[in-house]
């Protein structure tokens, strides 16, 4: 009875420290030293909306917003993950052919196709592409939002970040951070009109 009384105690003290002490302590850390990063590093847009998080990447298509990396995962984090298509697939090949001519004509005289721009990540949620790709597209954002490509360019240059500690990792543009700050500097684009179906036509006279 005594060995059964001193287990039962050493479960409630471990129970209480493991579950419930440490966890607020770590949690009250999290708030008071890094909040945002501690809350999911949630982005917001110009009215106070949640639209993101820097941390997972996000399927633009509008052209007047710079795009991301391809996703095998939909850009879902709750499956995270690449194709697991090796070099040899044949299925990556052709999908990536077609990316890049679907690109290729988009960007008309843009120069070759960036790789990073028709390969995922292996976590299928990178939000950030380089520099070079993101002014790789910045022609057709300025075309799309009828702005100049310098101004453009002055909004991308502003969000490229640096080397972790000044040496470690390569520059970077979060794709969500550069786009919400096209948003604040010019405005949301107009959605594209949809497409003309023969019932749309109107009839000859």
């Amino acid at each position: 009875m005594r060995e059964l009384t001193i287990a039962l105690r050493a479960t409630l003290v471990t129970l209480v420290l493991t579950g419930i002490l440490y966890p607020l302590a770590v949690t009250g850390l999290g708030q008071t030293v890094m909040p945002a990063a501690a809350n999911g590093s949630l982005l917001r847009d110009d009215r106070g909306q949640v639209v993101g998080s820097s941390l997972i990447g996000q399927p633009f298509t509008q052209p007047g917003y710079f795009w991301g990396r391809p996703s095998a995962s939909g850009y879902d984090p709750m499956s995270s993950g690449g194709s697991n298509w090796g070099p040899s697939s044949a299925k990556l090949r052709q999908r990536i052919l077609v990316e890049r001519d679907r690109l290729a004509a988009e960007h008309p005289g843009a120069g070759p196709v960036p790789d990073e721009l028709v390969t995922a990540s292996a976590s299928g949620l990178d939000p950030h592409i380089s520099p070079a790709t993101a002014r790789w597209q910045a022609a057709r954002v300025a075309r799309a939002r009828g702005v100049d490509l310098a101004r453009v360019d002055t909004v991308l240059s502003g969000t490229i970040e640096g080397r972790e500690l000044g040496f470690l990792g390569e520059p970077r543009v979060n794709v969500l951070v550069l786009n919400l700050a096209l948003d604040r500097a010019f405005g949301r684009p107009l959605p594209p009109p949809p497409p003309i179906t023969p019932a749309d036509t109107p009839p000859a006279r």
